[in-house]
Parts: structure tokens; C-alpha cells; sequence
């Protein structure tokens, strides 16, 4: 193994930054395979009623950072100056940041020691009764319907808005050999769809390498696709994947901050 040995990441977009710094900094040298963009769609009536009565949802959950930025666009242009009634959510706490640079808000998410995933957020007390409460769901095109019907099980009037789509990029060239040919230390991936189209183009050498996961559900996904040494973070941030990075490779594991319950 190379004294900087490689690291594959998968994260799309601008996100996938921090990532990078933050495992270059343990030791490593990332190395980013695109295989993800995500595109915003054409607002609709549906959007446009819902930024226009914004003002009246007491709560919002958010799923994802591009899914946060999507938001705070649109809300741009409608409302010049924020309603103070809606309550913020999200799924992690990179989605949480992205609502609080860009809007301002005060953002709820799970505690910072359990994982950043729907199930972590559904446990929170103040989602668990929702009777006749107006809730907007923010979020991409497809993906888990976990949030969605437990949201409206639990009582609430749910408005579910998709901003974006989530559009896989075949791999080809260095990419596709590098992956098929297991020349890395460690693959990093924290979604699930991604994951399950890498499945696709890994050979066996590939199914063997370690890989990187940010929660327990990927861990099953991963093993039912075949990969056979799996590593779990202790979250999705760019901190918890590249501590996981520095431990299955052996590197000198470098202090990270954990965020709070509040972001805000």
C-alpha cells in the first residue's frame, strides 16, 4: 500500500469538497469518481402554491443538502423576509448547515451520536405526534418513502415537494478501471442508490476492498450487493467518514468537532 494510500469518494456536486479536504488531511489521497449529478426541476403549480402559502406549514423537513439549497432559492424569491412560524428539520447535519448559512434559521436535527439517517430524525419527540400539524417534506425525486409515511401516520397534513433529480453517470475510462480493478484502500459511499449502481460495475477483486458506510442500513444494503469487508462511520459528515477512512487505514487518526443538537 502507498504511503498516502487511495481513497475513492462518491459524494456529488460541491459536497463533495469537504470530504476531500477532510481525508486528504488524515493522510490519505482522495479520489473522486463521478458517478452522480443532481439537476433542479422546473418549478410546477405544486411548488409555487407551496412557497406561496410558505407562512402557513408549522413544520419543514429537509433531506438533503441540494434538496436545502433548492429550498432557500426558492424561498429567495418569494419571501424577502422569512415567516418566523415554520419549524426546520433535517436529515444530517450538512443538510442543517446548508438551511442555516443560506437562510438564517435554526435547524433541528438528530443528536450528533447517533447516525444521520430518516429513522434517526423520526425518532425525535418533537415528530412523534403530529396530529393535524401542516408539514412540508422537502426532497429529490424517488428515494426512500420512510419520512413521508410516517409523517402522515403520525397525523400530519403533508405537502411532499421533489426540487430535484438524482441522475447516475455510467463510469468509464481511469474510473472504471480503478474500481473494477481494486486499486484503492477504501471506497467512501453514503447513499444508497449510489451504492447499489457501483454494485453494478464492481468486480470481485472490487467486492472485497474495504468500503466505507455511513449508517447500518447501508451496511445491509451492501451486503446484499455483494461487498464483503464493510466499514461503518459513525455518521455521513466529512469528519465521521474520514475518522473511518484514518481507522480502516490505519492512519493517524486526527480530532474532529462534534456538532450540536441545534444548528442555529
Amino acid at each position: 500500500m502507498p504511503l498516502r494510500p487511495r481513497v475513492l469518494i462518491t459524494r456529488p456536486g460541491e459536497r463533495a469538497l469537504p470530504l476531500l479536504e477532510a481525508i486528504a488531511a488524515r493522510g490519505a489521497q482522495p479520489d473522486r469518481l463521478d458517478v452522480m449529478r443532481q439537476e433542479p426541476l422546473e418549478e410546477t403549480q405544486a411548488m409555487r402554491n407551496a412557497w406561496l402559502d410558505f407562512d402557513q406549514f408549522d413544520k419543514v423537513v429537509v433531506v438533503s443538502p441540494f434538496a436545502a439549497e433548492c429550498l432557500a432559492e426558492a424561498l429567495d424569491r418569494y419571501w424577502p423576509q422569512l415567516p418566523i412560524g415554520p419549524q426546520y428539520y433535517a436529515v444530517g447535519r450538512a443538510t442543517a448547515d446548508t438551511l442555516h448559512s443560506q437562510l438564517g434559521v435554526r435547524v433541528r436535527v438528530p443528536p450528533a451520536t447517533g447516525e444521520d439517517t430518516s429513522e434517526a430524525l423520526l425518532a425525535m419527540a418533537s415528530l412523534r405526534h403530529l396530529e393535524g400539524s401542516k408539514v412540508l417534506l422537502v426532497a429529490g425525486e424517488g428515494g426512500r418513502e420512510l419520512l413521508a409515511d410516517t409523517l402522515v401516520a403520525r397525523g400530519a397534513r403533508l405537502t411532499r415537494l421533489a426540487l430535484y433529480r438524482r441522475v447516475l453517470i455510467p463510469l468509464a475510462g481511469p474510473s472504471l478501471e480503478r474500481l473494477a480493478s481494486g486499486d484503492y484502500a477504501a471506497l467512501v459511499v453514503s447513499s444508497g442508490e449510489i451504492l447499489e449502481h457501483l454494485a453494478g460495475w464492481c468486480t470481485s477483486t472490487a467486492l472485497h476492498q474495504p468500503l466505507i458506510v455511513s449508517s447500518q442500513r447501508l451496511v445491509t444494503l451492501a451486503k446484499e450487493w455483494g461487498f464483503a469487508d464493510i466499514h461503518v462511520a459513525r455518521g455521513a459528515t466529512p469528519a465521521a467518514l474520514a475518522d473511518a477512512v484514518a481507522e480502516t487505514c490505519r492512519l493517524a487518526r486526527a480530532d474532529a468537532d462534534h456538532d450540536d443538537l441545534e444548528k442555529g
